[in-house]
């Protein structure tokens, strides 16, 4: 059975980056959904590339048994990990199902850690970063917080009922949201 910690929060949040730092210091792997998608748009052959490619330009959701069953083959293929972030995932109500359709037995999901961030400042963040993405333009950008806002935001809502829900204001600096997110770790690895 896999430990599963979802990150979420708006393109720009900080996602990828507060991920990285948990991966190095305290033994998740990060799973980026976007990354395996991007992944898998460019690998030669790919059955599902060009619906892949075509989702992502329009900021629109890839279908979900695409998403997850990347998300299991890099689970099963990572070895002893103490757990796996899935970053950007489920990002709305139809990953949801189609998560505890396909990972119920196989996967316990943690908690949620909400990386919340005011819109304007993740635009910013995204457009400054330079990493190359297709979809890191403000035409996208605005699609793809639509999309969260949405789509997305109702998840973290229904973790929220639950009270699987670990918030951190990410318009800090890294080293301070690193700080608490460490701290939310700590409280989980006790309960």
């Amino acid at each position: 059975m896999h430990n599963v910690v979802f990150v979420l929060g708006p393109p720009g949040s900080g996602k990828g980056t507060i991920c990285a730092k948990i991966q190095e210091n305290l033994g998740y792997v990060h799973l980026s959904a976007g990354d395996l998608l991007r992944a898998e748009r460019q690998r030669e052959g790919s059955e599902f590339g060009a619906l892949i490619e075509q989702h992502i330009r329009n900021g629109s959701i890839v279908p979900v048994e695409i998403t997850c069953a990347l998300l299991e083959n890099a689970m099963n293929n990572s070895g002893d990990a103490k757990g796996f972030l899935v970053d950007g995932f489920p990002r709305n109500e139809d990953n949801l199902q189609g998560w505890n359709k396909q990972m119920t037995g196989k996967a316990l999901v943690q908690f949620v850690l909400f990386l919340s961030c005011p819109v304007p400042i993740c635009i910013q963040r995204c457009l400054n970063r330079g990493q190359g993405r297709t979809d890191d333009n403000e035409e996208s950008l605005k699609k793809r917080v639509e999309t969260y806002n949405r789509q997305t935001f109702p998840i973290i809502e229904h973790f929220e009922k639950n009270g699987l829900v670990r918030e951190v204001k990410s318009e800090r600096s890294v080293e301070e949201i690193y700080a608490d997110v460490v701290e939310v770790f700590n409280q989980a690895a006790k309960v």
